[in-house]
């Protein structure tokens, strides 16, 4: 691996993993829908050029043929918020990783590496269980289910390597989405109630920059046609991250559990195991929870 082109580059997780990705030597080209980057800055190895990748063609006539070996792709629309429940939208996300995927092979590339999400195993736990009822917030998840279905028969039929390394919960410096750290570091900041479900649930969350040495990793040392989970290694109860949390930044607040009802699905810590990334991979994280949101904290305390 020499030189990777990274869809959405210039996003939270994607910018991370181009930085990564240049720290250990490879040429970069990164693209995203924007003329000018708002996260990645000039330096040594790394080209930008603005397109939209659910555009084959465009992609096609602007990258030159034979000269990536890599393919990293992380642009997907509506990955927070309300977009989350579009189906239409979700559908259309998968249908373009596929073609991403095949445009990859087109130009070259030998390795395509696809940001999943843990929300796959979520949605096939939900989905399947007699009786249940998924909510709207399920449809994120069911999109990357879809694209990764799509991708690993389209893979093997195009004759490319396929890895889908799949994201817990990434949190850190320079996310600005109102996931669950997010949201409760805010409140911790603004001296609001902290109150959250029972939180028996099991969770996992690891730091961004962890998760992009992850991406790293995988695309270089990954097994083609597996699946590899992101995530800390020390997966548990919801409750127990909360706790860390406060004791670290709001040693003076008190958590209320139970307030917030839970209609989610709860998955045993096996679906967090990431024995198979530390093993074919040699990643181990590197900034602990307690590290990652005072971190994070500061930096949400500057904007």
């Amino acid at each position: 691996m020499k030189r990777v082109i990274i869809t959405g580059a210039d996003g939270f997780v994607g910018s991370y993993t181009v930085q990564c990705f240049l720290d250990n030597g490879m040429e970069v080209l990164a693209l995203d829908i924007i003329e000018e980057p708002r996260r990645l800055k000039p330096r040594a190895g790394l080209s930008y050029k603005c397109i939209d990748v659910s555009n084959p063609k465009q992609l096609l006539d602007a990258v030159e043929s034979d000269y990536y070996d890599t393919f990293v792709h992380f642009a997907w629309a509506g990955s927070a918020g309300s977009q989350r429940t579009d189906y239409n939208l979700q559908m259309q996300n998968a249908l373009n990783t596929v073609e991403c995927m095949k445009t990859a092979k087109q130009l070259g590339c030998s390795r395509f590496v696809c940001a999943g999400s843990i929300m796959e195993r979520e949605v096939e736990a939900a989905v399947h269980e007699q009786e249940s009822r998924p909510g709207m917030g399920y449809i994120y998840g069911m999109g990357k289910l879809i694209a990764h279905c799509l991708c690993k028969s389209v893979a093997s039929n195009i004759g490319i390597d396929l890895l889908w390394p799949m994201i817990t919960n990434a949190y850190g410096v320079g996310e600005l989405s109102p996931r669950f750290v997010n949201t409760t570091l805010r409140k911790i900041i603004n001296n609001e109630p902290l109150q959250f479900t029972a939180g028996t649930q099991n969770y996992d969350f690891v730091y961004v920059t962890d998760v992009a040495k992850a991406f790293f990793a995988v695309a270089k040392d990954g097994i083609p046609f597996k699946e590899y989970i992101i995530g800390s290694g020390n997966a548990r109860p919801l409750k127990e991250f909360i706790l860390e949390m406060q004791r670290a930044l709001a040693p003076d607040a008190t958590p209320l559990f139970g307030d917030v009802p839970f209609t989610g699905t709860n998955m045993p810590l096996s679906a967090f195991d990431t024995t198979d990334i530390k093993t074919d991979c040699s990643f181990e994280p590197e900034v602990g929870f307690a590290e990652g949101t005072r971190l994070t904290m500061e930096w949400l305390k500057t904007l």
